[in-house]
């Protein structure tokens, strides 16, 4: 590869200011492989991460993320004399705002959005060409092209194109958005409805970039001139590497050039050696993403871990597994090594649609294969399953097929999940590349971002009969969210049946109708 190393200051869209005053940045690379991404080394502070109790992969285990991805965190931002409402019901300007502060907010409770109050985390400032979106009730909102706002369709960007490298879903005069519109209060607590007029009348380039700012809050979003705005999680998550300030996150990826060492020290100290907990890898980014062929970070965390006896699991889409084989071969005589390859889709033309840039499904069913030819077992993550597109029995049949030739030990398989954020993306593409399931889709999720239980219990029941075709484990959903059960660690069967009784009808489950 061609990795050439710039000094900060010189590059000043690729390098993030905050990194510029840590004394733990390397250097910020760039190269042509890599197209658009920018990485950022830094010397990390630490390496191990517990998982929350929430998590539906590992429950109370902890994980180690080499690599920090930031191409979901957009930086979004609105003119600075934009009004923001306050939870005491004030209006006051953006620039007004103060980390601490607290705003109005909203939430998602059932199947309603209600009004709740929510503080300020974080707060920057940028320069951005401004777009100014005018509604049919007189409300005005200028803002960048990369910010979002909510709409009876789900969060939009205010620009953006329908193909190509722009793609995104993005504000029409067809929309409409959502709040309360100019010069109203919501009470907290109230449910997000109004009877003003929020159509989109248009949308103006105002041809110059302006002062910005925006803010990062508890829910996520703030109400902007009487509508809902969306912020970035993304620079509260990164505080600790201070990275909360006004720059577009996307592509920059935060490589922990020193984790290895670091972990070392983790895993040597006392508190750690007299209570050992499984490390699982995968679980927030993925380990072997490309940039992995470049650092060879993998390597030293599985020997750091190998070295104290610590229980370990890999979770990947990526084939560069293939590399550590020998290594995680020779580290399963010391401590216990469980491997699991992502691949949720088996058709090539539907993978590289949904997936693109991964490896298809061909190369990561050559990779478990590799896996168990080095003496090791690995699981295959059927997830998500797609409703009315990879849940059909002439697919699923096809995919354990496929598995079982590559010598999955087991199958694990749950719905898609749709959270906020998500949905929007999937629903953007669902509308370009099948509008004849948004129906079915808005139905189906209509309540939340989980599939309903009887369609999971569906889902359950049609995977019985195919597994027990094909000879492979069981696996089950967690019947309370939908989500992967917990995962033990090695030389047990991971997943069980748990779609009741109609788990054991002989035959293959009817078609999903809409519940």
């Amino acid at each position: 590869m061609r990795w050439a190393n710039q000094e900060l200051g010189v590059e000043a869209e690729t390098a993030l200011p905050g990194l510029a005053k840590l004394n733990n940045l390397v250097r910020t690379v760039t190269t042509p492989e890599f197209d658009g991404i920018v990485f950022h080394e830094v010397l990390a502070k630490s390496a191990l991460n517990h998982v929350s109790g929430a998590s539906k992969i590992m429950p109370g285990a902890w994980t180690i993320n080499p690599y920090r991805g930031c191409s979901h965190a957009c930086a979004y931002c609105v003119h600075p004399e934009t009004s923001v409402l306050m939870a005491d019901g004030r209006q006051l300007p953006i620039w007004m705002v103060k980390v601490g502060d607290e705003v109005m907010g909203t939430e998602q409770v059932g199947a309603y959005r209600r009004y709740r109050k929510s503080r300020v985390l974080a707060k920057w400032d940028t320069r951005k060409r401004g777009y100014r979106v005018a509604l049919a009730d007189g409300t005005e909102v200028i803002a960048s092209g990369d910010h979002r706002f909510l709409t009876e369709r789900g969060w939009k960007f205010v620009t953006g194109s329908a193909s190509g490298a722009g793609q995104r879903p993005h504000l029409t005069t067809n929309n409409k958005l959502t709040g309360f519109g100019r010069g109203r209060e919501s009470p907290a607590g109230a449910a997000v409805k109004s009877d003003a007029d929020l159509r989109i009348v248009s949308i103006e380039d105002l041809g110059e970039e302006m002062d910005m700012i925006d803010i990062t809050t508890e829910t996520g979003d703030f109400v902007a001139n009487g509508v809902i705005s969306h912020n970035c999680f993304a620079r509260p998550t990164h505080r600790y590497l201070e990275l909360n300030v006004g720059r577009d996150f996307d592509s920059q990826i935060i490589v922990k050039v020193n984790v290895a060492e670091v972990l070392q020290r983790e895993l040597a100290r006392p508190k750690w050696q007299e209570d050992k907990r499984p490390v699982a890898l995968g679980t927030n980014t993925d380990p072997y993403q490309r940039a992995e062929g470049r650092y060879k970070l993998m390597p030293g965390i599985i020997s750091a871990l190998v070295d104290s006896r610590t229980p370990l699991s890999i979770l990947t889409k990526g084939t560069l597994l293939r590399r550590d084989l020998p290594l995680l071969k020779e580290a399963s005589a010391h401590a216990p090594v469980d491997l699991a390859m992502s691949i949720a889709i088996y058709d090539d033309e539907l993978q590289q649609s949904v997936e693109p840039g991964t490896p298809r499904a061909k190369e990561r069913l050559a990779t478990v294969t590799a896996v168990r030819n080095a003496g090791l077992d690995c699981s295959v993550f059927m997830m998500p399953i797609l409703p009315f597109l990879t849940d059909t029995a002439e697919h699923l049949d096809y995919a354990l097929g496929l598995a079982k030739e590559a010598g999955a030990s087991s199958v694990h398989h749950t719905a898609l999940y749709l959270k906020p954020g998500v949905k929007e993306w999937f629903t953007f593409w669902l509308e370009r590349e099948h509008p004849e399931l948004v129906p079915k889709y808005a139905e189906l999720y209509k309540t939340g971002s989980y599939a309903p239980k009887e369609y999971r219990r569906w889902l359950a029941a049609r995977f019985v009969p195919l597994l027990r075709k094909h000879g492979l484990a069981r696996g089950r959903e967690d019947p309370a969210t939908g989500g992967v059960a917990s995962t033990p660690m090695r030389r047990r069967v991971l997943f069980e049946d748990g779609g009741g009784p109609a788990a054991d009808a002989a035959g293959l489950a009817p078609e999903p109708t809409l519940f």
